[in-house]
């Protein structure tokens, strides 16, 4: 009897957790559950992360994915180098900078990356996009973060944009990867001016901001997270993960504004890489702009909903693993996005 017991608990907890539904954003704050990892990073992301879970049920935000394979060594090589196709991002005074390609399967936007230690804080803002929704379901995400470009933590905050069985939801959340997304309770609609900050307190803690001026509301949380590394800084539209990357919800163009980095423009940075999204067939799912003033940009999506894949435990770094090791402008290695998450 005993046995029968701590049996049943066991029994109800694994019912609900296969029975969870559809993916979408929950409706109230809520920590979703980790999953444990089953594969430790490769390389130098293995100390800070052995042991630990690597994600949630879902969504908010991932460390980013290298791109195709098709990319391979287009994020360039020297001190600030720029891709293997020459190209550049344009600056405010019609020059160029040395703002590196970079395709990722995960992320679009700009990417500040740096030594350990050297970016503390990150601020944007822009409106929240209106997704269109069809059959298939579909998601996506909008946020501020550090690190997550070649480091294994993320401290990010911002808002999803999802379509579950035809119909959009829209929510706020802060997440302290690799633990789980929590999801803010307060209205988020189409068109609210957002605005989000992640700031390093020191000693491996962060505030981080969120804050709605349409709807009138702000979340404001401190956190910890001893691993962080401090290595890079980003302003970010994501195709969100539930183990594997999950197919991007059509969200037209989203527009950042005020993006900075360490209270200066993003554009300052001495280490930049400007990131498309690409499945890993290659199709195009998100396109950033060049930036406008040095601290604002546009991403687009192509609107097709297309399926991408992280690369899974034991593929030797899927396809990213090839275009992951041309170099980068931060000098040799600073792309090495090799998570080869498991789950």
């Amino acid at each position: 009897m005993i046995a029968l017991g701590v049996a049943i608990p066991v029994l109800v907890v694994g019912y609900f957790l296969a029975a969870r539904g559809p993916e979408h954003a929950v409706s109230a704050a809520d920590v979703q559950g980790p999953i444990p990892a089953t594969t430790a990073l490769a390389g130098a992301d293995a100390g800070a992360s052995a042991g630990s879970s690597v994600g949630g049920w879902g969504k908010g935000g991932y460390p980013m994915v290298t791109g195709p394979a098709s990319g391979a060594g287009s994020n360039g090589t020297g001190s600030n180098g720029t891709g293997s196709s020459g190209a550049t991002a344009n600056t405010p005074d019609g020059g160029t900078a040395n703002v590196t390609d970079v395709t990722s399967e995960n992320w679009a936007g700009y990417a500040a990356t740096g030594a350990a230690g050297s970016l503390t804080g990150v601020s944007s803002s822009w409106a929240e996009p209106a997704v269109s929704c069809g059959a298939t379901d579909t998601f996506s995400s909008f946020w501020v973060g550090l690190d997550g470009d070649g480091t294994p933590t993320v401290e990010q905050t911002g808002t999803e944009a999802d379509c579950a069985g035809g119909a959009a939801s829209y929510q706020g959340w802060y997440e302290i990867f690799p633990n789980a997304p929590v999801f803010f309770s307060n209205p988020v609609q189409p068109g609210d001016a957002m605005s989000a900050s992640v700031v390093s307190d020191g000693n491996g803690t962060f505030t981080l901001t969120l804050a709605d001026g349409t709807q009138g509301w702000t979340q404001t949380t401190q956190q910890a997270e001893p691993d962080a590394q401090l290595g890079s800084a980003e302003v970010i539209a994501e195709a969100p993960s539930n183990g594997e990357v999950l197919p991007l919800a059509d969200f037209g163009t989203v527009n950042f504004t005020s993006a900075t980095v360490d209270n200066a423009p993003i554009g300052d940075s001495a280490n930049l890489s400007e990131l498309t999204m690409d499945a890993s067939s290659g199709a195009t799912l998100a396109t950033p702009s060049a930036l406008t003033g040095g601290n604002a940009f546009a991403i687009t999506s192509d609107g097709d909903g297309a399926v991408t894949t992280a690369p899974s435990a034991g593929d030797g770094g899927g396809s990213g693993g090839t275009g992951g090791s041309g170099g980068s402008g931060g000098g040799p290695g600073r792309h090495h996005h090799h998570h080869d998450w498991g789950f």
